[in-house]
């Protein structure tokens, strides 16, 4: 029996050693011995041992079995030379042997073994737990599996709707990029033919204008060949009448020519009697003169009193005419005025003036623009009010106030000085800066003449200066003369206190050089820019209609009409409010005399044609040609400020 428990534990403790190291234990066969049975008992149930030792590696091998069977466990290499070739070591054994011979010699050999026995049994109940365990853990990791498949199942489901939807998605999107496709194509060939029927009917327009050119023009070439056969009728029917007459005139030669010979001769013996007697009391009185000494004196005073009387009645009327100019006169300064040049003739020039306008002074076509002058809206309502703030200020004897006006040349400053003095019912007088300046020293003088002149005017005058730098600029300038400076102080003398006889109205193109003094006595500043495409599309008809639609209208006065010549009319074809627009926006940076420049060239051009018709292209070409002079102006006027 100790035996049995001997043999018992030494194979316990070789299994536990084999356990420790590889969790399993191999023998040369395929038994394996149950620690605490008999021989009988381990002989009888060899196959419940093994069961019991394959126990824990079935779950793995069932668990296995649902995906693939699991590969045979690998060849335990045998290091040491005292294992069997399957990797049992014996050497636990042997120890085992000797602890047993220990445990049988001593004295509680049956209470070791009782103890092994319920270590074994112990552990035999772990190893079932660790078997329940390794079996809850397999259906646990059976059932995540399944729930693996269910979600891989359920994501493929899901992937699948959501790549059908995509298809749809990608199927539905290449519908509508076909669709406009096809839409864009149908508008491209929509575009395609309205373009090729615009593209037609443009061709159909012009085939139409060169039908009707080419009819046109062999209509003037028919007229010219009807002129043309005119003329030589008229040319070979002269011819005839001309050697007709010529024939007449050689058959009644010889008559002629002896009426003439006679008719001759008798006024040649009537002249050189005529000559003969003449001589003949000429020399009778010289004789009696020059003989007779009284009468000789007689003669020579007469002629020497009559000589002085005529020299000294000349003289004496150009010494009165003088000073008659000089009291009532216009001074020299004044270039244009409203006034006469004295005073009974100021009546009798604005009464011809009045009736020569048939009583429509002052008259526009809207009752508010300044006749010809065209301004920019915000200028001219500043104007007005002016000429009206001056037609009050002089019905309620008020001091008037000085003006200037700037800008480029040719914006209307003039002309606004000239219909604000109209409209405001005052006397209007224009001098030029330039003519100060030759007087020299008699400057001053000619200065104060203009003032007392200025201020005889019993409605009130305005007086403006054109290009006033020229003599009212910085008078430290090194080039002012010692004549400019003394006009200067003249002027600045006469406009010290305001006045209520003259508005003083300067123009120029460079406010910056005037002098100071001058600034200071100025009481209203007017820019005068260049006009804008609206204000020249005005100037544009303004002037087309002043040169062109009533070139030939006589001015009136019938006398004048009566010996002159009738204008010849000129035709307009086929310009219209656009045409002129388009111009307007050709000639940015004209001012508005260049403008009325253009209108003339225009008019001589019209002139310069053979059928004197202002068509399309005629006044496209002068615009296109008078544009490309103002660049070219504007260009050397550049390089020469560059060269300076």
């Amino acid at each position: 029996m100790a035996k049995t428990y001997a043999l018992g534990l030494i194979t316990a403790v070789a299994a536990s050693a084999s356990l420790s190291k590889n969790n399993c234990a191999y023998a040369d066969g395929p038994f394996s011995f149950s620690p605490f049975s008999t021989p009988s008992s381990n002989a009888s149930q060899p196959s419940s041992s093994s069961s019991k030792q394959s126990a824990p590696s079935n779950p793995p091998s069932s668990s296995s079995t649902g995906d693939a069977a699991e590969p045979p466990p690998p060849q335990v290499r045998n290091d040491n030379p005292r294992t069997t070739s399957a990797g049992f070591d014996p050497e636990p054994l042997e120890r085992g042997v000797q602890a047993l011979e220990k445990i049988s010699q001593s004295s509680s050999a049956k209470q070791v073994l009782e103890a092994i026995k319920k270590q074994e049994e112990t552990r035999q109940v772990e190893l079932n737990a660790k078997a329940a365990e390794y079996n809850a853990l397999k259906a646990q990791f059976e059932t995540e599996r399944q729930r693996v498949i269910y979600d891989e199942q359920k994501k493929l489901a899901q992937h699948q709707a959501q790549t059908k939807s995509q298809m749809a998605r990608y199927e539905d999107e290449l519908a509508r990029k076909r669709m406009q496709a096809e839409n864009e194509y149908h508008r491209s060939r929509n575009q395609e033919l309205v373009k090729l029927q615009e593209e037609s009917s443009i061709r159909q327009e012009q085939a139409r204008r060169a039908t009707e050119e080419q009819i046109q023009a062999q209509r003037r070439q028919t007229e010219r060949e009807k002129a043309e056969i005119e003329r030589e009728t008229i040319r070979v029917r002269a011819i005839a009448e001309a050697e007709g007459r010529a024939h007449e005139a050689k058959l009644a030669e010889d008559v002629n020519r002896r009426i003439l010979i006679d008719r001759a001769n008798a006024e040649r013996e009537k002249w050189v009697s005529a000559i003969n007697t003449t001589f003949d009391h000429i020399g009778g009185g010289l004789k009696a003169i020059l003989t007779d000494q009284n009468k000789l004196v007689v003669a020579v005073g007469g002629v020497t009193a009559l000589a002085a009387g005529v020299y000294t009645t000349r003289e004496g009327a150009k010494v009165i005419w003088s000073y008659v100019d000089r009291i009532l006169g216009q001074p020299s300064l004044i270039r244009e005025s409203s006034k006469g040049k004295y005073p009974w003739s100021g009546l009798f020039s604005r009464s011809i003036g009045t009736l020569s306008r048939g009583g429509n002074r002052g008259h526009t076509k809207d009752g508010k623009a300044f006749g010809d002058v065209i301004l920019h809206p915000s200028l001219q309502r500043r104007i007005e009010h002016l000429a009206n703030a001056t037609t009050n200020t002089k019905s309620h004897q008020a001091p008037f106030r000085n003006m200037l006006f700037y800008g480029p040349p040719g914006t209307g400053k003039t002309m606004a000085a000239r219909e604000m003095a109209r409209k405001s019912g005052l006397d209007y007088a224009l001098m030029t800066g330039g003519d100060v300046a030759p007087l020299g020293p008699q400057a001053v003088t000619k200065i104060h003449e203009l003032f007392d002149w200025a201020k005889k005017s019993r409605q009130g005058l305005l007086l403006f200066i054109d290009e006033a730098d020229a003599f009212l600029c910085e008078r430290n300038k090194t080039y002012m003369s010692e004549a400019q400076r003394s006009a200067l102080n003249a002027l600045l003398f006469r406009t010290g206190d305001q006045s209520k006889d003259i508005v003083l109205a300067l123009a120029t193109n460079r406010p910056g050089d005037l002098d100071s003094a001058v600034a200071d006595r100025i009481d209203e500043v007017l820019e005068f820019p260049l006009p804008g495409e609206e204000e020249r599309f005005k100037l544009l008809k303004l002037y087309l209609d002043k040169y062109i639609a009533q070139s030939e209208t006589r001015k009136p006065g019938w006398f004048r009409n009566l010996f002159k010549r009738q204008p010849q009319k000129i035709e307009m074809k086929g310009l219209t409010d656009d045409m002129l627009k388009e111009a307007a926006a050709k000639t940015d940076g004209f001012s508005g005399r260049e403008i009325a420049k253009l209108m003339a060239s225009v008019q001589a051009a019209v002139y310069g044609s053979e059928n004197c018709v202002l068509d399309p292209s005629l006044f496209r070409e002068v615009v296109d040609y008078k544009v490309a002079e103002h660049q070219q102006r504007r260009k050397l006027a550049a390089g020469d400020k560059g060269n300076v």
